[in-house]
């Protein structure tokens, strides 16, 4: 799948037989703007709202604009090992469909995976076969205070890390911000949390809060059916209470990176 984000909606534009002008009008922006975005010479990132409405119009998948201006975002180096993982994925699903309906002999299978520079090598790199873990802001650990997922999807952000060994889709990862759980964590640490994990008493975790809409990163306590205590590292800060009712999320941090 194509993911420069220019190319996809120049492609999808021409095929609707819309002129710049036209789509600029429709979306509520330049035309000189649009241009820039499908030549890939924008100096600033389209927003959130003009990629939904070019969505809309041009009549892409929800999110599918939103997903390619994050990946034009990425280090080269992590985009062309996405781009590439990729495009090896699409080739496996085709030979293993090609299999089941016996349109592909298998003794063909090697030769394709070769002629399309594919490993076939049994041993299994690690790092290259982690997962992009979505870096999406930063939490404080400290008083609980508000927290913007900058408009993103879930698995999209403006930064990625790679992470072996972790399977979780829903994993995202986040920047300490604060020292209220030193000395394990500090701040500018890189954190990552799984949605999937059990989560238990003495657990570092990020919790979101409602009423109003807050997030914190702290130990988590369940003191009853009820009430909930956030617990510092730091023992210069107070643990925080609070009703559970108040609580939308508590995902466990299972991976840390350190700046040394």
């Amino acid at each position: 799948m194509e993911i420069n984000l220019g190319i996809k909606i120049r492609r999808k534009r021409i095929k609707a037989g819309m002129s710049l002008g036209e789509l600029g009008r429709r979306a509520g922006c330049s035309k000189p703007y649009l241009s820039t975005i499908e030549n890939g010479k924008v100096k600033n990132p389209p927003s959130a709202d003009l990629l939904k409405k070019l969505e809309a119009i041009l009549r892409f998948n929800d999110g599918e604009l939103i997903e390619a201006a994050a990946m034009c975002r990425l280090p080269n180096d992590i985009r062309l090992s996405f781009e590439r993982d990729r495009q090896e994925s699409a080739l496996l699903k085709h030979l293993i469909a090609g299999v089941l309906n016996n349109t592909i002999n298998t003794d063909a299978i090697s030769g394709v995976l070769q002629k399309n520079n594919v490993s076939v090598d049994k041993s299994v790199n690690e790092y290259r076969d982690a997962r992009l873990i979505p870096v999406i802001n930063r939490v404080p650990a400290g008083k609980p205070a508000g927290f913007d997922d900058m408009g993103y999807p879930v698995g999209v952000a403006e930064d990625y890390i790679k992470c072996p060994g972790l399977n979780d889709p829903n994993a995202f990862c986040f920047r300490v911000w604060g020292d209220s759980m030193e000395p394990r964590f500090c701040e500018n640490d890189l954190v990552i949390v799984s949605p999937a994990r059990d989560v238990h008493n003495g657990d570092d975790c990020f919790i979101r809060l409602n009423n109003p809409h807050e997030t914190t990163f702290k130990r988590v306590f369940f003191e009853s059916d009820n009430i909930i205590r956030l617990q510092p590292r730091n023992e210069t800060y107070a643990p925080i209470v609070v009703e559970a009712q108040r609580v939308t999320g508590i995902y466990k941090a299972v991976v840390k990176y350190q700046l040394l």
